[in-house]
C-alpha cells in the first residue's frame, strides 16, 4: 500500500491536529459546509475507489464470484476418482497412508478405520478428460473451462477454525475477509451496490447445517465499510430496504442530509474513520433503495438463460436464484460476489444427503459459467468452487454397501477454478490411491489465496494494512506462493 495513503487513513485525531495544527480544522470547516447535493456528487461517481497504485500490474479479472460449499464437499465422491478403492471395501486403511496424522475427537475412539469406496460413478468428460462423479452431470459439461486442482490443503481440521482460515488466512477471527481485503484495495466499478456481497441461500440435506458468522465476510481490522453486504433469500433483500409508509423519497432525502451535517460535525471533532463509514454506508443505503428493486427483477431474464440455472432459478433463497444474482450483480460492477452454501458436512447418511447438495448447485453452477461465457463476462471473472477441507476415505460409523460417513480431512481437498486468468481444461495435483495424502504439486490455502489476488492483479506481498504494529495481509507472513500452472 502507499505509505501516504495509509498515513491518511490512520492517523488519530490527536496525531493529525498535532501535525497538522488548527489549519485543520479550518479545512475540516470547510468541506462542513459544502451543500449536501454538492458533496454528494463529488464522491457519487465511485464511493469505494481503489486505494493509489492499484492494481499492481495488469489483471486479467475485473471481479470475483467465490462460490463456497460450506461444511466439506467429499472429494472422493465427486472429482477425485480413486477406482482401486472398489477392491478394498471395509479393509482397514493401511498404517503406512495413515501415518500419525491428526483425527478428530469424532473418529480418535473409532477401532477399526475401514475404508469406504465411493457409491458413484465417475466419467471422463470433455477434451480435459477430468473424471467427475454422477453428481456433478451438470457441471461436467463444462469441464473443459475449468482448472481442477485437486491438491489444496490446510492445518485446520474443525469447522469453524478451517472456514476462518480459508476465508481471512487465520484460523484467530477477528481479521479481513477476502472480500473485504479485495474491496479495500480495489474499490468498486459501480456506485449503486457496495463492492462485496454475500448470499447464504437454503440448503437440502436432511440435517442441521455448520453456523455461518458475518465474519467469513466482515472487515476485520480494516474500516467496517469493505465488510459484506447479505443479501437475503427471504422477504426484502435488505432490511429496510424500502421506506416506511408517508415517508417518500424527498424525505428520505432530507433526513439523509440533515443527519449527514451532525456526522461531519462528528468527524471534525473526532477523526474516528468509522464515522466517515457510516456517512458512505448511509448513502449506499440511501442508492440501494433503487437499486436493489431492479437487481432482483428477474421478469426481463429469457426462459433460454433461466433454463441454464435450472427449475430452481425463479425460486428466490435457492442457490440457482443466488448464481443468477451473481451474474446480474457481476454486471453491475460489484467486485465480489460470495455464495455461501450450507451443509455439505456428511459425517453419517453421505448417500442419502450428498445427492440432494449436488442437486442444489451442480445445475446452477455449470448455468453460471455458461451464462457468464455466453457474455463475454467469463473472460474477466474470476469463478471459484469449494470447501474449507475434505473428507475421509474411511467410514465415520457404520459402514455398509449403500450407506457411509465421511470425516474431516485436512490433508487434501478439490477445488475448481474458471475464468479470468485461468488455463481451461487443465487438472492440476494428485493424490495417493486412497485421497489420503499429496503425491504431486501440493498447494496450500495461502497459495489459492495468493493466485485469486494475482488474477485480480494485486501482488498478496503489496496489499497490507498497518494494524497492532504489524503490516498485515490476507496470506500472512508464510511463504505462499502463485500456482502459476494453472494460469492462463
Amino acid at each position: 500500500m502507499d505509505p501516504l495513503r495509509e498515513f491518511q487513513l490512520q492517523q488519530s485525531r490527536r496525531h493529525f491536529f498535532r501535525n497538522a495544527g488548527i489549519a485543520a480544522g479550518r479545512i475540516a470547516l470547510a468541506g462542513m459546509m459544502l451543500p449536501p447535493a454538492l458533496a454528494r456528487a463529488a464522491g457519487q461517481a465511485r464511493p469505494h475507489p481503489p486505494l493509489p497504485g492499484l492494481p499492481h500490474f495488469a489483471p486479467k479479472a475485473k471481479r470475483l464470484i467465490y462460490l463456497f460449499m460450506n461444511g466439506a464437499p467429499s472429494q472422493l465422491d465427486l472429482m477425485d476418482y480413486k477406482p482401486k478403492l472398489a477392491e478394498m471395501y471395509d479393509k482397514d486403511i493401511p498404517p503406512s497412508v495413515r501415518g500419525n496424522q491428526r483425527l478428530t475427537t469424532m473418529t480418535s475412539g473409532q477401532s477399526r478405520f475401514p475404508i469406504a469406496p465411493t457409491i458413484y460413478k465417475f466419467k471422463q468428460y470433455g477434451k480435459s478428460g477430468a473424471w467427475f462423479s454422477e453428481l456433478l452431470k451438470h457441471t461436467a459439461t463444462v469441464a473443459d473451462d475449468l482448472a481442477i486442482v485437486k491438491s489444496v490443503y490446510t492445518e485446520a481440521i474443525n469447522h469453524d477454525p478451517a472456514v476462518t482460515y480459508i476465508q481471512t488466512g487465520n484460523q484467530i477471527p477477528g481479521r479481513p475477509s477476502l472480500g473485504a481485503w479485495l474491496s479495500y484495495g480495489l474499490g468498486s466499478e459501480g456506485s449503486d451496490l457496495p463492492a462485496f456481497v454475500v448470499m447464504t441461500p437454503r440448503w437440502s440435506a436432511k440435517r442441521d447445517a455448520q453456523a455461518l458468522y458475518q465474519r467469513l465476510w466482515g472487515s476485520g481490522f480494516l474500516p467496517s465499510k469493505y465488510a459484506g453486504v447479505a443479501l437475503r433469500g427471504q422477504g426484502d433483500p435488505v432490511l429496510f430496504v424500502n421506506d416506511p409508509a408517508g415517508v417518500d423519497r424527498q424525505t428520505r432525502r432530507d433526513m439523509l442530509d440533515a443527519l449527514g451535517k451532525l456526522n461531519q460535525l462528528n468527524l471534525a471533532r473526532y477523526g474516528d474513520p468509522e464515522i466517515e463509514a457510516r456517512i458512505a454506508q448511509y448513502e449506499m443505503a440511501f442508492r440501494m433503495q433503487a437499486s436493489v428493486p431492479e437487481l432482483t427483477d428477474i421478469s426481463k431474464e429469457p426462459k433460454s438463460v433461466l433454463d441454464l440455472y435450472g427449475p430452481e432459478v425463479t425460486q428466490p433463497g435457492t442457490f440457482a436464484s443466488s448464481c443468477l444474482l451473481a451474474r446480474r450483480l457481476a454486471e453491475r460492477g460489484v467486485r465480489v460476489i460470495q455464495i455461501f452454501h450450507r451443509e455439505w458436512d456428511h459425517h453419517g447418511d453421505l448417500p442419502r444427503d450428498l445427492p440432494l447438495q449436488c442437486r442444489d448447485v451442480d445445475h446452477a453452477c455449470a448455468g453460471l459459467i455458461t451464462d457468464l461465457k455466453n457474455r463475454g463476462l467469463l473472460e474477466d471473472t474470476l469463478v471459484v468452487w469449494g470447501g474449507e477441507f475434505g473428507r475421509t476415505v474411511y467410514c465415520q460409523g457404520k459402514l455398509t454397501r449403500d450407506n457411509y460417513g465421511r470425516d474431516h480431512h485436512p490433508r487434501n481437498f478439490t477445488v475448481w477454478l474458471a475464468g479470468g486468468g485461468i488455463k481451461p481444461g487443465v487438472t492440476h495435483g494428485e493424490t495417493d490411491d486412497f485421497s489420503y495424502n499429496i503425491t504431486k504439486d501440493p498447494v496450500h490455502i495461502r497459495d489459492l489465496n495468493a493466485t485469486i489476488l494475482h488474477c485480480l492483479g494485486i501482488n498478496h506481498e503489496r496489499l497490507t494494512y498497518r494494524f497492532q504494529g504489524l503490516d498485515q495481509r490476507l496470506t500472512g507472513v508464510e511463504p505462499s506462493r502463485i500456482v502459476k500452472e494453472i494460469l492462463a
